[in-house]
């Protein structure tokens, strides 16, 4: 089963450290270019509409709140991917790794921007709501419902989120002393009934849960790299000097090339934004919303929030620490970093973790049974509820780096397809058609 794990590693490793750097770079740079930099001249007004939206109430009486699906789609982005995963690429691919998270955030926030704004502009009407994403674009970029079927496919196992799974489960069994067993049926069943709720019932979980976490993980992150300011240059000089040029084995971390800097960066930035997975375009298009611009700029925050507030502030925790250099579990790193400094960190982190990595599994979730609906009504959430109730408990078992391995290569085939559909149907993608989001206007919705 190693040399199982080890062939799917290299092949993850080659589409991200290859073809992933080829589409991430040259489409995102495609876009902000085409666009004028849409990311950065737009972001203080797109900000200014999200934090008015905060308060507005959906009138429209059709769809979901649109801030409530931000929050749901974000909700299957920040948590352990950003906690957990993210310190898996300075692990393998060294301190350089977090300057290529940065590219694949800046570059992605117009990737997925893309992706929001076809799922908007081709999803269909249900008598529960709205159904989008790729699954309704890729036809027309790849000329046959065949491409429906796959990422559809595709997004069913990647909506079944064994990484999350498994870290939560070893975490609350070893930090609270509670059989494994039980903490897998007690997730089990927690997912169980936010699935059976649809995406308004995760959309309230969420909205409720990752606030709290930001303004929390944020100000403890903060605080710890200001205690240790004297270290800030030095940090900075390591992430952008490794990027290009590898890093040398330290301490009991073994060394890194460039490629391996990138493919980590690129392809765990991708995993904690959800870039060009798809993922993201199937919430956000049950949004209440009818404008497909206004609700793809939500996609800017959410990525500025999941890589450049919560990813760095775990990257710079474990540099700044010095644990990033030390011989542990990945998923000790950060709760280690911060037990320096605040106590009782072997009860808090383990219980962040559950309920954040609870927000992300439950979010992939009701990706994945829109998803078998749309493959088949009556039997396709027969076999998605399936291979998940034996998935989920069987990978608890392994090493999260093999379930993670599984979900990257997912993801890196999601990524192929989505983001060549996107190049296909780039002249669809419009920006600036809105000139002014006005709260006013916001609370009209």
């Amino acid at each position: 089963m190693n040399a199982f794990f080890e062939i799917l590693d290299q092949i993850a490793e080659f589409i991200w450290g290859y073809v992933g750097f080829v589409l991430i770079i040259f489409l995102g740079l495609y876009f902000a270019v085409s666009s004028r930099f849409y990311q950065v001249r737009k972001f203080p007004q797109i900000l200014k509409s999200f934090l008015s939206g905060l308060g507005s109430r959906n009138s429209s009486g059709e769809g979901l709140h649109p801030i409530k699906v931000f929050f749901a789609a974000i909700g299957g982005c920040i948590g352990i991917g950003n906690i957990v995963g993210i310190c898996t690429a300075v692990q393998i691919g060294g301190p350089g790794a977090l300057f290529w998270t940065w590219i694949a955030g800046f570059l992605g926030m117009l990737l997925q921007y893309g992706e929001v704004f076809l799922g908007m502009k081709t999803r269909v009407k249900t008598p529960s709501g709205y159904s989008g994403g790729p699954m309704h674009f890729l036809p027309k970029a790849f000329k046959g419902k065949w491409a429906a079927i796959v990422v559809a496919g595709l997004l069913c196992v990647y909506g079944v989120e064994i990484f999350m799974f498994n870290v939560i489960t070893e975490s609350v069994s070893s930090n609270w002393n509670i059989a494994k067993p039980l903490a897998i049926v007690l997730l089990l069943g927690m997912t169980l009934f936010a699935a059976k709720g649809g995406v308004k019932r995760v959309s309230e979980i969420c909205s409720t849960i990752i606030p709290l976490f930001i303004g929390v993980y944020v100000l403890m992150s903060l605080w710890v790299i200001t205690q240790n300011i004297q270290l800030i240059p030095s940090i900075f000089k390591m992430i952008f000097t490794s990027a290009f040029t590898g890093k040398a084995a330290e301490g009991a971390f073994a060394g890194s090339s460039v490629m391996l800097a990138i493919s980590m960066g690129l392809s765990r930035g991708a995993y904690a934004g959800d870039l060009g997975v798809g993922y993201t375009s199937v919430i956000h298009s049950e949004s209440g919303e009818t404008n497909p611009e206004k609700q793809a700029a939500l996609t800017i925050i959410g990525i500025f929030f999941t890589i450049f507030l919560i990813c760095t502030s775990s990257i710079f925790l474990i540099l700044a620490t010095g644990v990033w250099k030390e011989s542990m579990d990945v998923t000790l790193m950060v709760q280690t970093a911060l037990s320096s400094y605040f106590p009782y960190m072997d009860i808090f982190m383990p219980f962040f973790l559950l309920i954040l990595g609870y927000s992300t599994i439950i979010s992939y979730f009701v990706v994945g049974v829109k998803c078998s609906k749309f493959l088949s009504e009556k039997y396709g959430p027969i076999l998605y509820y399936t291979y998940a109730f034996i998935s989920l408990p069987l990978f608890s078992f392994v090493s999260p780096n093999q379930a993670f391995i599984v979900m990257s290569l997912a993801g890196a085939f999601l990524m192929i397809f989505n983001l060549l559909g996107l190049f296909i149907l780039r002249k669809e993608i419009a920006f600036d058609t809105v000139k002014e989001i006005s709260p006013k206007a916001l609370k009209e919705i």
